[in-house]
C-alpha cells in the first residue's frame, strides 16, 4: 500500500483524551473523520469546545471542517460519514469491571461501527490498551463476522499503542515517539509511515502487533510497581518518624536512582492496565505476583491516608465523629479535568465510615459529572468552602491554584493538615504522604 496525503482517509473512533488530540494532529495533513457515539461531545467540539482541554478552541477550530470533504476534521455520530474512508483508527477506552477484570465492551461496539462501513484494501488500527492478542484474538473477528470480509486478505490490521499524558502540555501527542505495528510487512510499513508524517519524535516499529500490545501494557505496568514500592516505604518510614520525601531526595542523588513519588494511583491506565496483563497471565497458567501486588497495595492507598488523618486528629484530641473535613482535590492528577477511577474517592468513602463531615473542592473537576459518576456533591466554588473552620484538610491533588490558598483562613482551632502529594510547604503540615 502506498500512503498518499490526497488519497487517505482516516476516520478516528473515539473523541476523547486519546482520540481527539489524534484526529486533530493527522486533520493538519489528511481528511480526517472523527466519530463519536456522544452527540453533546460532537455539538461541542463543532462549536471549538473540547471538555478535556486537551486541545485549545482557536487550535480545534482551524481545524474543523462543515463538510466531510477536504484536508481537516469533520465530527459526527452518524455511521454513514465513514464509509469513504480508507483507515479507521479506534481510540477507545478500555476500563475494567467492579471485579478489577478487562471489560473490552467499548472495543467490541467500536469494532462493530467499523465493521459495518469497511471495504476491502481497509486497514483498521487498534490505539486502545489491551493484552497481548486482543487485536488479532477479539477485535478482529467481529470485523470479519460483521463486514463478511477475510483479514490479511481483504482488510488489514495494525497496532499503535496511544502514549497521552492527560493535562500535560509538553508532551503532546506529536512530541512522544509511537510504537506501530501491522499484521503483514507491507501493513507494518504503511501504518509506520502513516504515524511518522505526523509524528515529529518519530516511530519505532515492533515486529508484530503482539509485541506492539505487550509494550504498552507493561509500560504502565512498571510504573504502578514502582510507585507500590515507595508507597510501601512511605508505610516504614512513618512508622519510623522518617519523612519519605526527604529520603527520597538523598537516595535520588545517585545518578540510576529512579525518583518517583509515593501517592494515590488511579485514572485510566496506570491504575488499570496491569489487570490487563495479569489476566491474560491467569489464562495462560501463571499467577502474576509482583503484578498484583503492586495494584492491591496501591489500591489500598485512598483508605490508608484517611486512617493516617483520623490518628492524627485523635492525637490532637479532635473530635472524629461530625468534624469537618476538607479535601483538596479529586481529579486523578493534577491540572486535569479527568475524574475517571480517581483514588480520591477511596479516601472520602473511608472518612464517611467515622461519621465525618466532608467538603471536596476541586476547581478543574466538573461538579456534576462528580455526582454523577460517584454520588457525591462537591463545592461549585471556593466561596461555598469558605463558609466552614475544618479540623481537618487533606491535600490530594496538586492543582496550580491550590499553591496561593490560605490554609490558615480554611482551619479550625487545632486542625490537622495532611499533604497526599509532597506539594505543600512542609511548615504548614502536619503529616504527608
Amino acid at each position: 500500500m502506498t500512503l498518499n496525503c490526497t488519497d487517505t482517509k482516516i476516520a478516528v473512533i473515539g473523541l476523547g483524551y486519546v482520540g481527539l488530540p489524534l484526529a486533530v494532529a493527522f486533520a493538519k495533513k489528511y481528511n480526517v473523520i472523527g466519530f463519536d457515539i456522544n452527540q453533546n461531545r460532537i455539538d461541542a467540539l463543532r462549536k471549538g469546545l473540547d471538555h478535556t482541554l486537551e486541545i485549545e478552541e482557536e487550535e480545534l477550530k482551524a481545524v474543523t471542517l462543515s463538510n466531510p470533504n477536504g484536508t481537516g476534521l469533520y465530527t459526527t455520530n452518524l455511521i454513514d460519514d465513514l464509509k469513504d474512508c480508507s483507515v479507521y483508527i479506534i481510540t477507545v477506552p478500555t476500563p475494567t469491571d467492579k471485579h478489577n477484570r478487562p471489560d473490552l465492551t467499548p472495543l467490541y461496539k467500536a469494532s462493530e461501527t467499523v465493521g459495518k462501513v469497511l471495504k476491502p484494501g481497509d486497514v483498521v488500527v487498534y490505539e486502545s490498551t489491551v493484552y497481548p492478542g486482543v487485536t488479532e484474538d477479539e477485535c478482529v473477528p467481529v470485523l470479519e463476522k460483521i463486514s463478511g470480509l477475510s483479514y490479511n486478505v481483504d482488510f488489514y490490521a495494525g497496532y499503535s499503542p496511544e502514549r497521552i499524558n492527560p493535562g500535560d502540555k509538553e508532551h503532546t501527542v506529536t512530541k512522544i515517539l509511537k510504537v506501530t505495528s501491522g499484521s503483514t510487512p507491507e501493513i507494518a510499513e504503511f501504518v509506520d509511515q502513516l504515524y511518522c508524517s505526523v509524528i515529529t519524535a518519530g516511530t519505532h516499529k515492533a515486529s508484530s502487533i503482539k509485541v506492539a500490545e505487550a509494550a504498552k501494557v507493561i509500560e504502565n505496568s512498571q510504573r504502578d510497581i514502582n510507585i507500590a514500592f515507595v508507597n510501601e516505604l512511605s508505610k516504614i518510614f512513618n512508622r519510623m518518624g522518617i519523612d519519605t520525601h526527604e529520603v527520597l531526595e538523598a537516595a535520588g542523588t545517585k545518578w540510576n536512582f529512579l525518583k518517583f513519588k509515593p501517592g494515590l494511583v488511579g485514572g485510566h491506565c496506570i491504575g488499570v492496565d496491569p489487570y490487563y496483563l495479569a489476566q491474560k497471565a491467569q489464562e495462560l497458567g501463571y499467577h502474576p505476583e509482583i503484578i498484583l501486588a503492586g495494584r492491591r497495595l496501591n489500591d489500598d492507598m485512598g483508605a490508608y491516608v484517611a486512617q493516617e488523618v483520623i490518628k492524627l486528629m485523635i492525637r490532637k484530641d479532635i473530635a472524629v465523629k461530625n468534624a469537618n473535613i476538607l479535601v483538596l482535590g479529586f481529579t486523578f492528577k493534577e491540572n486535569c479535568p479527568d475524574v475517571r477511577n480517581t483514588k480520591v474517592i477511596d479516601i472520602i468513602k473511608e472518612l464517611d465510615t467515622y461519621n465525618t463531615n466532608v467538603m471536596v473542592y476541586d476547581p478543574w473537576a466538573k461538579p456534576a459529572e462528580v455526582l454523577h459518576e460517584y454520588g457525591i456533591s462537591t463545592a461549585n466554588s471556593f466561596e461555598d468552602v469558605k463558609s466552614t473552620k475544618y479540623d481537618a484538610i487533606i491535600l490530594t491533588v496538586s492543582h496550580d491554584e491550590f499553591k496561593v490558598l490560605n490554609l490558615n483562613e480554611l482551619k479550625a482551632t487545632n486542625a490537622v493538615v495532611y499533604d497526599v502529594k509532597g506539594f505543600l510547604n512542609k511548615e504548614v503540615v502536619d503529616s504527608r504522604l
